[in-house]
């Protein structure tokens, strides 16, 4: 003989909470994530919103891994773990890597033997066109272009 035990569910309740765990998953699934700046110079602000102070500039293809979303500004930090906020239209979903040693030298091939093309300091951000062993190619926003050894970029 089967018993079974009658359940008084709110749907208001289970509404509510299917909703908290749809956003929750949404803003895990935001946490984390890779973005490249896409417009030529973007403001970093202290805050989520435009009353909030310009604490720093990044030119385009700057990568950050973004932090929470609020609204429609993203908290994220970037290769020196500086943290700061930016608007979402100002990011995308772009393959991009940035310079992490005070001298890095972009060659125009992916070996140590090939020409140097440019250097570059520390803090440059370059979008990548492909990669190739521990090698990437890379493209900075002014159309320059080489190969740049993967532990030098961030």
């Amino acid at each position: 003989m089967c018993v079974f035990k009658k359940f008084r569910i709110d749907i208001g309740w289970l509404f509510g909470f299917s909703m908290i765990l749809v956003l929750a998953a949404a803003s895990l699934a935001e946490a984390g994530e890779r973005l490249a700046v896409s417009v030529p110079i973007a403001n970093i602000r202290s805050g989520p919103g435009p009353k909030y102070d310009i604490i720093w500039n990044v030119e385009k293809y700057h990568p950050i891994v973004t932090l929470e979303k609020k609204g429609r500004w993203y908290r994220f930090k970037d290769f020196e773990n500086d943290e700061g906020w930016i608007y979402d239209s100002l990011v995308k979903k772009i393959k991009a890597v940035i310079t992490k040693k005070a001298k890095c030298n972009v060659r125009s091939a992916p070996n140590t033997k090939a020409s140097i093309v440019f250097t570059v300091e520390k803090g440059i951000p370059f979008k990548v066109i492909k990669t190739k062993g521990s090698w990437i190619n890379i493209e900075h926003s002014d159309g320059d272009r080489g190969w740049i050894f993967k532990s030098l970029v961030w």
